[in-house]
């Protein structure tokens, strides 16, 4: 019998925590010229926002994204699956919509047969479907290893343009989708994830975060983007950073994944986790004595992650039963904004 390689197998890290550490990327960054010689570039590197944003005219605006990961999961359809959700939702988190794709592959074509790389195109081509956009093209290596995503290019009414720093004093915070996913991953990568929880985790990660162009279509919706490789402490901190507010975060009111919790007292945290709270520890504050695990689920990275919200506190409710009836029922109120140094407040 002719058995290949555990797609996990051929990969360093997998999904979203392959990312660098904020601390890497800010010190790759420093120095860079800002793009205040382009006044149609709404949003580019200044607030570490999810996507590119240039405006062509009083009515559109072309957002341009691009994700690409190592697998985190061996079966290559879900790979591609989870992969184009990703990369498609930092469109969402912009408030745009999706119009069309290009596929980024890296293939180690000495190690992995051609079907299964087909089944990871495969796996992008149906969630692009699944979005209403073609893949229209793309670029391919032969590579070390497996890696794949794509870049994006999506619309919208400058007027419903999010971004991650218009969040507002007193505004509430909601996020769509549970905490957990690299803490699964680390547990796949040791075997120690039952075929529930790992269909628990795919179900996750590719459930298009469409929802974010509805959003944008309020003015109660004041700030958007998507939890990923920094997780919900670093995402939250970008809004933070870029808004000048303090966040306040209630541990107790974090969703989370069925087994999360549990995997975490087991030790299933990431390296990706630790290099988070790293990067960030100084701009945090945590109840005192708070244990390990349950700071690895404020770091843990995120692949394919739900949407971090920043809305109107007085129609919260309203907005938290638009996102469930949506497809999101794990979205929860987590915390609230407020004047004050810029950073997050855990209690």
């Amino acid at each position: 019998m002719n058995e290949h390689p555990r797609l996990t197998s051929l990969a360093h890290g997998g999904g979203c925590g392959c990312k660098l550490a904020p601390s890497v990327l800010r010190e790759l960054l420093a120095g860079q010229p800002v793009a205040q010689a382009f006044p149609q570039l709404l949003v580019g590197t200044e607030t570490s926002d999810d996507a590119a944003v240039w405006q062509v005219d009083d009515n559109t605006c072309v957002i341009a994204t691009t994700d690409f990961f190592m697998p985190m999961v061996d079966d290559p359809r879900d790979f591609g699956r989870i992969a184009a959700t990703n990369a498609i939702s930092d469109i969402y988190a912009m408030g745009g919509r999706p119009i069309m794709a290009l596929a980024i592959l890296g293939m180690p074509i000495d190690k992995l047969p051609p079907e299964q790389i087909r089944q990871i195109l495969e796996g992008g081509r149906e969630i692009c479907a699944e979005a209403g956009i073609p893949v229209a093209g793309g670029h391919s290596i032969d590579a070390p290893e497996p890696i794949y995503g794509l870049a994006v290019i999506g619309l919208c009414h400058p007027s419903e343009l999010r971004r991650n720093a218009d969040a507002r004093p007193g505004d509430a915070l909601i996020l769509t989708k549970g905490l957990g996913v690299g803490i699964y991953s680390a547990a796949i990568k040791k075997g120690a994830l039952d075929a529930e929880g790992l269909a628990e985790m795919v179900a996750s990660t590719t459930t298009l975060n469409r929802v974010g162009s509805d959003l944008a279509k309020r003015d109660d919706v004041h700030a958007i983007t998507d939890v990923t490789g920094f997780g919900i402490l670093g995402h939250g901190l970008e809004i933070a950073r870029g808004s000048g507010l303090r966040l306040r975060i209630d541990l107790a009111s974090l969703p989370l994944l069925t087994r999360a919790s549990e995997l975490a007292q087991a030790g299933f945290f990431t390296g990706a986790s630790t290099r988070n709270w790293a990067a960030y520890r100084s701009e945090v504050l945590l109840p005192e004595g708070l244990p390990d695990w349950q700071r690895a689920l404020l770091t843990d990275p995120q692949t394919s992650g739900g949407l971090l919200v920043a809305c109107a506190p007085e129609t919260a409710e309203t907005v938290l039963q638009m996102i469930r009836a949506a497809g999101f029922p794990l979205a929860a109120i987590i915390g609230h904004a407020e004047e004050g140094s810029a950073g997050i407040t855990v209690a």
